[in-house]
């Protein structure tokens, strides 16, 4: 064998060594890859939870204010059959009974469609809180596969670890997210 075929031999092997020693990078950039597809779906979800259950939200204080208008106006009918003179007196009662009636039931009403409308933000504002996590998470993991990706061009696994930070930093932020319902 010739000095310049051993030297090619030994070239192709290193060769050879470093693409191997390149294949956990490569494997880490396509898990990579992955958690940020998944990471964006349930943020992109999240999101549209969120605004679901804000025009749930507004559908339900309308509802309230449609209550709390229908109350005003009989009160404010009422007060004006008390203070009209009316040639029978008996039938106004009975009119003023039927509006205290109706007085007393939209007040339960009004207390019920308010604790809704609030509960309903509540389930908003955690929506967005979720959302804003996993935005945080597929930002993390963006930036850890673009670090990672240095790796191969430099030959240097000190970015791989550094990527490994970013990487494991945006799937706290993601888990995290599942944490706080």
């Amino acid at each position: 064998m010739e000095a310049t075929e051993a030297q090619e031999l030994q070239e192709h092997a290193e060769h050879g060594s470093r693409e191997s020693a390149m294949r956990p990078v490569a494997f880490t950039m396509s898990v990579l890859a992955v958690l940020v597809a998944v990471t964006t779906v349930l943020g992109h979800r999240t999101h549209t939870e969120a605004v679901l259950t804000q025009n749930k939200a507004t559908d339900q204080w309308n509802y309230y204010q449609a209550h709390k208008i229908r109350s005003n106006d009989t009160e404010l009918t009422a007060d004006l059959l008390g203070v009209v003179a009316l040639s029978d007196p008996a039938a106004a009662d009975k009119v003023k009974k039927a509006y205290a009636d109706h007085q007393a039931k939209w007040a339960a009403e009004l207390n019920d469609a308010q604790a809704k409308a609030e509960t309903l933000e509540a389930q908003v504002r955690s929506a967005e809180a979720r959302a804003g996590r996993f935005d945080f998470a597929e930002a993390l993991l963006e930036i850890a596969l673009v670090i990672t990706s240095v790796t191969l061009l430099t030959r240097s696994r000190a970015y791989w670890y550094f990527g490994m930070v970013f990487a494991l930093a945006g799937i706290l932020s993601a888990a995290s997210s599942f944490l706080f319902k």
